[in-house]
């Protein structure tokens, strides 16, 4: 599939999707959203990728958040920058996905580094939340996952007073995982990914689901039980067996059930 505004490849079982607007520091407008959720929705339909990296292009910028150009001028969904489409796919993502950072993370471009399984980032790097500096905010996913990050006073301080931070004070405080050298960034991350596609799929489904859950209620939960169990049972005796007695029209074989 073709995209204007992000890259997407894969190198054996792990896929890379590279934002790719380094002119305007990567920032997400509408356009880029919707083709983020599209490609990671490409990705959740298939099984040749196991782990997929987020990046920006070039080696200044990450991400530095959202523009709303050419959006309608409205307070409802057609007026809002869709973000959520974003944080939501990936969290739908059955596969860990790995922040690559490889520059400035502000903003917006720091919510979608926390919304990822893991980051790893440039020694270069800066983090930074300006929502109440630049007139704007991320009450959602910028808040939660910031407090489970790094602690409420922390979290609190991040978005009240704005600070700069670099990668290894991010790292410090629980914000990322790992720093390296910037020109050993591409390949720390490849080996990082290689080492998380050994582990077993199904597992790293199930762990990352239930990781999810916490915040994402019935949402959640589903993901869970729908995606992840029920296909299972269907092959189940039980679930034969009780298809079988409706069809037929008797009374199923309680001997079958449990196995």
């Amino acid at each position: 599939m073709a995209y204007d505004t992000i890259l997407y490849a894969e190198d054996g079982p792990v896929g890379t999707l590279t934002l790719n607007r380094p002119e305007d520091g990567n920032m997400f407008n509408a356009t880029m959203c919707h083709e983020i959720r599209d490609c990671i929705n490409e990705v959740r339909r298939e099984t040749r990728t196991r782990v997929l990296v987020i990046t920006g292009a070039g080696d200044r910028f990450f991400c530095t958040g959202g523009r709303k150009d050419g959006m309608e001028d409205s307070q409802l969904y057609a007026g809002v920058l869709p973000t959520l489409e974003m944080y939501e796919s990936i969290e739908k993502l059955q596969k860990p996905v790995i922040a690559s950072v490889n520059g400035f993370a502000v903003g917006g471009g720091n919510v979608l580094q926390m919304v990822c399984d893991l980051t790893i980032a440039a020694d270069t790097a800066v983090f930074r939340q300006v929502g109440p500096m630049v007139g704007s905010f991320d009450a959602g996913y910028g808040t939660w996952y910031l407090e489970d990050l790094v602690g409420k006073k922390r979290a609190k301080d991040i978005w009240f007073r704005n600070p700069k931070m670099t990668a290894a004070k991010a790292a410090e405080i629980g914000l990322i995982n790992e720093v390296v050298p910037a020109a050993e960034l591409k390949a720390a991350t490849r080996a990082m990914a290689l080492e998380i596609a050994d582990r077993g799929a199904f597992a790293l489904a199930s762990l990352k689901a239930a990781f999810n859950a916490r915040h994402n209620g019935v949402s959640g939960l589903s993901r869970m039980a729908h995606d992840l169990l029920l296909r299972g049972y269907l092959e189940t005796d039980e679930a034969h067996e009780l298809a079988a007695s409706f069809a037929e029209r008797r009374k199923p074989d309680a001997d079958k059930f449990g196995h």
